[in-house]
């Protein structure tokens, strides 16, 4: 199967993201001990890469449900870090916005409503 330009970007910037929230999880700064949910994110990136471009008949026949479930993954995460870093951290708690959670933060929701324009651009 032959992958379009747009369908590599798409590949390239779930990967980034992905590697972006698992090194986070093993930033000392960030957390003392490697976060479980942060690892869980980057893999959950990984594994709904491999579900919507792998040739696995399964998901391929379901490759609407993949794509809806990498479309809502990726609002989910967007919010999760809207409510718990800007909201919570910045707002709440006085943190300036460019901290340095920002290393991770902030490249990984460029990436991500990146992905939400291309992905809308494919929705099968």
């Amino acid at each position: 199967m032959k992958h379009t330009g747009k369908q590599i970007v798409i590949a390239l910037l779930i990967v980034f993201t992905a590697v972006l929230h698992i090194a986070a999880a093993f930033d000392k700064i960030l957390f003392p001990h490697p976060d479980p949910l942060f690892i869980l994110n980057g893999l959950g990136f990984l594994g709904l890469l491999g579900a919507y471009f792998l040739p696995i008949k399964f998901f391929q026949d379901r490759h609407k449900l993949v794509w809806q479930g990498l479309f809502g993954y990726i609002i989910l995460t967007i919010a999760a870090w809207i409510f718990i870093w800007v909201i919570q951290y910045v707002i709440i708690g006085g943190e300036p916005f460019f901290g340095h959670d920002s290393i991770y933060g902030v490249p990984a929701k460029i990436a991500e409503v990146t992905l939400l324009f291309l992905l809308w651009a494919e929705k099968p």
